[in-house]
């Protein structure tokens, strides 16, 4: 019986790539000294694996930014503005891509299927000059066989590339993307020529689509481009890896009909009607990658349930054939929990991060193969390993003889009993514990279930009533909540959390950076203020440190985009507030200023979608706790006299379900949550939402139903195809801000540039209901960006009402 890993996190379990990445583009390290630490990262994860048992390790997974973007650079898929003239794609081409300069700007970027990971998307069109430009993959294959760790190279299928990509500014939208198959397919056939020549046996192809609902030519895709590829893969096993959801039976009869694949890589933890497909018709004589481990959430794998999956495709595909894998990429979870000392013993039973999953993944394996005495990586296990540790102790520092081979044979054998026994016992320990399960949120949550809740007026009469107590002028300014992050902010939360500092010092620290952010803002002229949330370290993070049922890890850091890593919350039991949350810090802000402050809340829905939520009650249960508790504070600011209150949904759309058929179940009680929150305030209260880089277009009723006064979204970095949704003729009604610049971008946009884009915006909306506001928060970025950006976003904002004023 083997293990397979999908893939594995990148940054480190302390985020040195993140680091390293930072140093590098401040100038302050050189691309050698990132090289190192990528390569330092790189060995370190494969020897892991190595030493934990794992058979299919996977290669070419690291990243300096994205895994779709290395793709992009393979290919040499450079758009033409970024100035690349052929060979190696080096920092330059690649982190200009990412990230845009001084004079272009970035392509864009939108999340990964339905998780919180961020892509740079492709631009093609039919001019694009394919050539072999990167030869990463290759590469990572011969340092992993140097380091003696044979790997398995993977490499984002060429149809799941097409298929996540766009067409080129200037490209007709209705251009076929899959015209491009057979001018890709030369260069993957080279780098398969180089794999095999390097001495690979096995190559993955990760195709994600295959879970989505995909149209009959979309599916012939994938047997005309592994059909084309079939003589280069002869003599190479080949996998070909699906994730984060079923795989329709469609797909599956054409996925399992490839001729050249070796194996099928499935998640079975998100995609449990893909076993009826296993059972009714596998294919004979080929692998199954039987994803039981779960790569997208932090909780200990139930051994004996994953075991009993197991066992029944054993029956199926054969014991030789059945390969244990994980759900997906580790990617998408936390590093290592042996990095997390401060969580309570019995919370920490309950979890497995990366490390701990990749020890579960073989554990599966060797227990489904009755070799228990060959479990390998016994060290790594969370069980009291220090035990046996000093039971075996005397094989690290003497020659071992028969008596104490046969000795560590059974203390390995007696820890992986004490493995899967204490396994068993934290599954027991979590389902009746009582710090799971407070019976009044249960009951408050369930009586949502039947309601609708719906503010009294309609949007228009609200917006009027509104603007009589705001006066705000045509095209108000706006920012989206953060301002930068300083490193003497980041020193003052973690000084108070570490009680160097006193209460009454961090206070006046904060209220000083406050008052700072709130005269900046004064002084741009900007028409509705936010506090710059100096006291907060995480959108999420900070409103579930307040309530109960969450819990917190040290370096629990994931991948977001880039460099950027957030560090979601641990949703174990049901969720309440205890106290107020915001009301102290908005009320402060409020009486600095006579004009508009925002509250700034995160709503129920992202702080779900961002969390590490607990799997043992539907998703929308949890939801409604969140948002009763959100509801609490949103009437509470209200009381305080906070008259305009944002309640991000940016996660809204990134937990959309793959396939249609679930989508409307998903809506429904996403968008009921967030009226939730707000159905009980005055008219005379503005609730705004704001939503980051997804694609909206097709879930634009949704947001409409949602209800808000002010909705402001990402825009400039998609190229604007918000609009095309009002150009089709959507009527909008509420107040809606399409970003007019890019703030993931350290370029800085001129007045004309933006004006231009309000310009657009005022094609397809009216002018009654247009903000000006970035795409997104300002935490990321530096004073010496965001200064200049908002001084020239105002200046457009006054240039076009100027414009309007004489047109009248």
């Amino acid at each position: 019986m083997a293990s397979h890993i999908v893939g594995y996190p990148r940054m480190g379990p302390k985020r040195e790539l993140k680091f390293a990445l930072e140093s590098f583009w401040d100038g302050k390290s050189s691309a050698e000294d990132l090289k190192k630490v990528a390569a330092d990262l790189r060995s370190s994860i494969w020897k892991q694996m190595k030493g934990a048992g794992i058979k299919y390790i996977p290669s070419n997974t690291f990243s300096y930014y994205d895994q779709v973007l290395d793709t992009t650079a393979m290919i040499g898929a450079v758009p033409p503005r970024y100035g690349w003239n052929g060979g190696e794609i080096e920092f330059g081409t690649y982190f200009s891509m990412a990230r845009g300069n001084a004079t272009v700007p970035a392509m864009e970027m939108t999340k990964w299927f339905d998780t919180n990971y961020h892509f740079i998307v492709p631009e093609l069109g039919p001019d694009v000059k394919f050539s072999y430009a990167s030869h990463k993959a290759v590469e990572e294959y011969k340092e992993a066989k140097a380091l003696g760790v044979d790997t398995v190279p993977v490499l984002v299928g060429p149809v799941s590339y097409l298929l996540l990509s766009k067409p080129a500014k200037g490209v007709e939208k209705s251009f076929s993307l899959l015209s491009l198959l057979d001018k890709i397919l030369p260069i993957y056939k080279e780098v398969i020529a180089e794999l095999k020549a390097a001495g690979a046996s096995w190559i993955q192809f990760d195709e994600p689509t295959l879970v989505k609902d995909l149209e009959s030519h979309q599916l012939q895709a994938f047997t005309s481009a592994y059909s084309a590829l079939e003589s280069s893969l002869a003599g190479l096993n080949v996998i070909i890896e699906t994730y984060f959801a079923d795989v329709p039976a469609a797909a599956f009869k054409t996925l399992t009909g490839l001729k050249c694949v070796t194996g099928f890589g499935f998640d079975l933890v998100r995609g449990t009607k893909t076993l009826d497909l296993i059972k009714g018709e596998f294919p004979s004589g080929k692998y199954l990658f039987a994803g039981v481990v779960d790569g997208r959430n932090i909780w200990a794998n139930d051994l004996a349930s994953s075991l009993s999956v197991l066992q029944s495709l054993e029956g199926i595909v054969g014991k030789d054939k059945l390969v244990v894998s994980t759900s997906c990429s580790l990617l998408h979870t936390a590093v290592d929990l042996v990095n997390e000392p401060k969580l309570d013993k019995e919370l920490k039973s309950w979890l497995a991060f990366a490390a701990q999953k990749v020890v579960e993944v073989n554990a599966l394996a060797k227990a489904l193969a009755g070799h228990k005495e060959e479990l390998i990586g016994w060290e790594g296990l969370v069980v009291d390993a220090r035990a046996v540790h000093a039971t075996l102790k005397k094989r690290d520092s003497e020659p071992v003889g028969q008596n104490d081979a046969n000795a560590a044979l059974l203390a390995i054998s007696f820890l992986f009993q004490a493995f899967f026994s204490a396994n068993a016992a934290a599954q027991a320990s979590r389902k009746s514990s009582p710090r799971v399960t407070n019976e009044a949120v249960q009951k408050a949550a369930a009586a949502l279930k039947g309601s609708d809740h719906r503010r009294a007026t309609n949007v228009s009469a609200r917006l009027d009533v509104q603007q009589k107590k705001l006066n705000l002028p045509v095209l108000p300014t706006t920012t989206i909540g953060s301002f930068p992050q300083t490193m003497e902010l980041r020193k003052v939360r973690r000084e108070y959390k570490a009680k160097k500092v006193s209460e009454e010092e961090y206070i006046k620290a904060i209220k000083e950076e406050i008052n700072k952010v709130v005269k900046l803002q004064e002084e741009l002229d900007i028409d509705v203020l936010v506090h710059g949330e100096p006291e907060r370290n995480d959108m999420v993070e900070y409103f579930g440190e307040q309530l109960s049922g969450f819990a917190f890890s040290a370096n629990g850091w994931v991948q977001s985009y880039g460099s950027r890593c957030v560090k979601p919350p641990i949703i174990y039991g049901d969720v309440s507030r205890p106290k107020p949350m915001t009301v102290f810090w908005s009320s402060m802000a409020q009486s600095m200023t006579a004009r508009p402050m925002k509250g700034m809340l995160t709503g129920p829905v992202t702080i779900l979608n961002w969390s590490f939520v607990r799997n043992d009650q539907p998703r929308f249960e949890t939801c409604y706790q969140i948002a009763l508790a959100i509801k609490e504070e949103v009437e509470d600011l209200e009381k305080a006299g906070i008259n305009v209150i944002q309640i991000d949904e940016a996660a809204l759309r990134e937990g959309l379900p793959l396939r249609k058929s679930e989508e409307a179940f998903y809506l429904n009680w996403a968008v009921h949550s967030f009226r939730i929150t707000n159905c009980g305030v005055q008219d005379t209260c503005q609730i705004h939402t704001h939503m980051c880089y997804s694609n909206f277009n097709d879930i634009i009723h949704s947001i409409i139903d949602m209800d808000a006064d002010v909705i402001t979204i990402e825009n400039s970095r998609s190229d604007e195809k918000l609009l095309s949704v009002f150009r089709e003729g959507v009527k909008y009604g509420a107040g809606i801000g399409p970003g007019v610049y890019d703030i993931h971008s350290p370029r800085i946009p001129s007045t004309d540039e933006i004006a231009d884009r309000i310009n657009k915006m005022l094609q397809v909306l009216e002018t009654n209901i247009l903000w000006v506001n970035p795409d997104c928060g300002l935490k990321t970025r530096k004073y010496t960006e965001v200064n200049p950006a908002l001084k020239n976003m105002v200046a457009a904002a006054k240039l076009i009402r100027t414009q309007l004023a004489r047109a009248k």
